[in-house]
């Protein structure tokens, strides 16, 4: 079984305690990690140091993101494609947007929202990880998800952080 791990709207320059820990809890388990844009620094990504990573940028990326990492990218893996893109626009036809985009994937990996995702159009399946930073502006504590590829195909699950103590 593959484990993926993905993540989006980090919103932060660089990796802060908070961060590390959550990212040692939600991706323990994981050997692929897929980060769908807003990471803002590209060196938020090298906590992921020894797994697999894909990133792209998202529309509050730094320049040096938005030099190094693509707008969207179609990643094979095992016997499925992912495409994945950070999203930009109004949320009310977002996933209409991704599915132009990536017509012919399996599976559709986008940010942008800060709302978690996690359902199936047609055959192909859509997860927007949420924010994993905690926001205001939904309520969430910091959202993120867990693609699992296994003999069954493509099953997804979405993950909430308990509240601090």
């Amino acid at each position: 079984m593959t484990r993926i791990g993905i993540l989006s709207d980090t919103h932060i320059t660089h990796p802060q305690p908070w961060f590390l820990l959550q990212v040692q809890e939600a991706f323990k388990d994981c050997s692929v990690i897929l980060h769908a844009g807003d990471l803002t620094d590209i060196s938020v990504l090298d906590i992921f140091k020894g797994k697999e990573i894909h990133a792209v940028h998202g529309n509050m990326c730094e320049m040096s993101s938005r030099q190094n990492l693509p707008n969207s990218k179609v990643i094979p893996i095992e016997d499925y494609t992912i495409g994945l893109c950070h999203g930009a626009g109004a949320r009310h036809n977002i996933e209409e947007r991704m599915w132009n985009l990536f017509p012919t994937v399996d599976c559709i990996v986008y940010g942008h929202t800060h709302i978690p995702v996690n359902h199936r159009h047609a055959k192909t399946l859509f997860i927007n990880p949420g924010s994993f930073q905690a926001t205001g502006r939904f309520g969430a504590q910091g959202t993120y998800a867990i693609l699992s590829i296994d003999e069954n195909g493509l099953d997804a699950k979405l993950y909430e952080f308990a509240p601090p103590k």
